[in-house]
């Protein structure tokens, strides 16, 4: 009896065991870093090694948020090799993407970064071919793949048919600034800077609009994009835009893309219309539906559509093969290969005043 109950521990442990993904961390400069810093679910994420030129730095999260400074490496490939793991969570400037899977893909780590894919076409595509060539999966973090309310419209407009075709998409998304809202020193070094960042608001929060509707498109590149940048504060940003305005053009549809440091409040909120009907995500849990002139509230969650409100844990189910990534998914590479598209185009568009056709 003693040797069958030690047995349905031991198998029961290693079951625990199998299902916890063993990440590391490349960058801590990030201000969304601190998620997985001090994550509390240990079962299914293990931080294994935190790397960051800034040692004191990380000694002073070690601290805070209680992991062991045993775990911190200034050597990317060192850490790599020290501790294994199985995944890698990219958390400094969008610039340092193409290092990090520059280091990972070779070893066959999985590289999940933060939103968007790349500061560049170019760089996205020498990503798009290690990943490919190592067989990894490259994934973009967004803070709106995370929402039912997202999910849920996905769900109406594609799958159910509620706005008939669509037709044209608003979308919104910012805050009333880095600064203002108090982003760590470190962030705002290159959250500002226009080569490492990419741009300012324009890619800061632009690649939410256009990652939403590559998924609304079905994954279909845009014909053309036009853009207009402003520069509201230019003595808090002087290098870089705050304001950004980007019409991307389908044979079919539209989307209206504005990106801004200068929003009064915090938003990401989405606006889709078809045919016959239009859906209304002012958050992440609610929608506004209509049809005629009938208006419909609604509060949605995860117990009513099917969504990853953890993003690690979407990464930790698809490096297990618990779920398959499709291709104009809002982590996928396809998509953000078109999403960096999009943004270079922008840039392109609101440098020259004109439109940028997409080849």
């Amino acid at each position: 009896m003693r040797t069958l109950i030690l047995l349905l521990f031991i198998s029961c442990s290693l079951s625990t065991f199998a299902q916890t993904l063993r990440v590391a961390v490349a960058g801590i400069a990030h201000g969304h870093s601190t998620w997985i810093l001090n994550y509390k679910d240990k079962e299914s994420i293990q931080l294994a090694g935190v790397y960051d030129k800034d040692t004191a730095l990380a000694n002073r999260y070690a601290k805070k948020y209680g992991f062991s400074p045993s775990i911190i490496y200034p050597d990317l490939g060192k850490m790599l090799d020290a501790v294994k793991p199985q995944a890698v969570l990219a958390f400094g400037s969008i610039y340092s993407h193409l290092e990090v899977v520059e280091a990972c893909a070779p070893r066959g780590i999985h590289v999940m970064v933060e939103k968007p894919l790349a500061v560049s076409v170019a760089h996205a595509r020498k990503m798009d071919s290690l990943a490919r060539k190592y067989h990894i999966y490259l994934l973009t973090n967004y803070e709106t793949s995370w929402y039912p309310s997202v999910a849920k419209t996905f769900q109406l407009a594609l799958d159910s048919n509620y706005t008939g075709q669509i037709r044209k998409a608003v979308i919104h998304d910012g805050h009333q600034g880095p600064k203002e809202i108090g982003c760590s020193p470190e962030f705002l070094a290159w959250l500002t800077d226009p080569v490492l960042n990419g741009g300012g608001a324009l890619v800061d929060f632009g690649c939410y609009g256009a990652n939403l509707m590559t998924h609304l498109m079905k994954g279909q590149q845009p014909i053309a994009v036009t853009a207009v940048t402003r520069q509201y504060k230019p003595l808090i940003y002087p290098k870089v835009d705050d304001d950004a305005t980007i019409i991307v053009d389908y044979p079919d549809a539209q989307c209206i893309i504005q990106a801004s440091w200068n929003w009064p409040y915090n938003r990401k909120d989405m606006e889709v219309y078809g045919e016959r009907g239009y859906i209304f995500a002012p958050d992440s849990k609610t929608l506004v539906l209509r049809q005629g002139n009938t208006v419909t509230n609604r509060r949605v969650t995860a117990d009513d559509i099917a969504v990853y409100e953890d993003p690690f844990k979407y990464l930790a189910a698809v490096v297990q093969g618990k779920i398959q990534v499709t291709p104009d998914g809002l982590y996928a590479l396809p998509n953000n290969l078109i999403v960096v598209k999009i943004l270079e185009a922008a840039k392109e568009s609101a440098r020259t005043g004109k439109k940028v056709i997409l080849r």
